[in-house]
């Protein structure tokens, strides 16, 4: 007698699945092969944090340094105030730069001129594509002892008319301006797509029932758009101290550094101007634990009290 081996109904649906839709699975294929080279073979490269890392050695011929690295960073006597210059930033961010585009988008969607609102949308998208370079010479102008914003600023405050950018109470707010300038109108590009997918039949229901654009917008447009704007800022809370050295490197001078300097311009210069690697290493990998915490934890409140989540 012949023993027939039956296949397992999960694999027949895997591989029926698969030849259904093999050519949506090959499009994955280099999605899945940017995360394999550029997201998880480089956590190989985290070993570095624990050794006294030397190009010439390699990672496996450098000297095992334990947790001495963390230990300098957690010891070191800048440690509270770069952790609180990050904080301080991140926060200001979310605050002020989070809620921007989605006001943007919201007042977007009010205009029913079409040629007025592609013009706001050009207008507000252009900073984003300039040089970040060119963003902080412009920056840097507005605010020296002769730009137009620092002349406003004296005239309105009547102060001497210093550079802004040598005033370290005001970087901050220098900061999170030019955030909001650069970013607001691509990152409001998320939020108009969102909008679209809501149901028009809802606004068709509340204008004949009398309710007025606001209402409108307060009862369909800003529930429609919460799904959107919980995943956005779950993930934004999940980068909270991965502050960009870029920007604020250029920007920022020794006189501002009590306000200026934050975890990744001093990982900058600890790594790549000491050749420390070991250190920096160190620091991004407790930069990484401590956005997992907050990503995981922010994940959990907005399941539970939006009901809305990553997974």
């Amino acid at each position: 007698m012949t023993t027939q081996h039956k296949r397992k109904p999960g694999a027949s649906k895997y591989a029926k699945d698969f030849l259904h839709n093999k050519y949506l699975y090959l499009l994955m294929l280099p999605i899945i092969a940017y995360y394999v080279v550029f997201h998880y073979m480089p956590m190989y490269g985290a070993i570095i944090a624990f050794k006294n890392f030397s190009p010439v050695k390699g990672i496996w011929g450098s000297e095992w340094a334990g947790m001495e690295h963390f230990q300098a960073f957690f010891s070191s006597y800048y440690f509270w105030r770069l952790l609180t210059n990050t904080l301080l930033l991140s926060l200001n961010t979310l605050l002020f730069e989070f809620p921007a585009p989605i006001l943007l988008a919201l007042l977007l969607n009010e205009v029913r001129n079409r040629r007025f609102k592609n013009m706001v949308q050009t207008i507000a998208y252009m900073p984003y594509f300039i040089s970040l370079v060119v963003i902080c010479g412009i920056v840097k102008d507005f605010t020296g002892s002769g730009g137009f914003v620092n002349l406003a600023y004296t005239f309105v405050t009547g102060t001497d008319g210093q550079a802004l950018l040598q005033k370290p109470e005001l970087f901050r707010s220098i900061y999170v301006l030019s955030e909001i300038w650069q970013k607001i109108g691509w990152e409001s590009i998320i939020y108009m797509a969102a909008l679209t997918g809501i149901d028009q039949e809802q606004y068709e229901a509340a204008r004949i029932d009398g309710a007025s654009r606001l209402r409108q917008m307060w009862h369909i447009t800003l529930p429609g758009l919460m799904p959107t704007i919980m995943i956005m800022l779950i993930l934004r809370i999940g980068n909270m101290l991965n502050v960009g050295y870029e920007k604020i490197i250029l920007l920022y001078n020794p006189v501002i550094y009590e306000t200026a300097d934050v975890i990744s311009t001093s990982v900058y210069r600890k790594g790549l101007l000491e050749a420390n690697w070991g250190f920096s290493s160190a620091v991004g990998l407790f930069n990484s634990a401590f956005n997992l915490l907050l990503l995981v934890g922010a994940n959990y409140l907005s399941r539970k009290w939006s009901k809305n989540s990553l997974w």
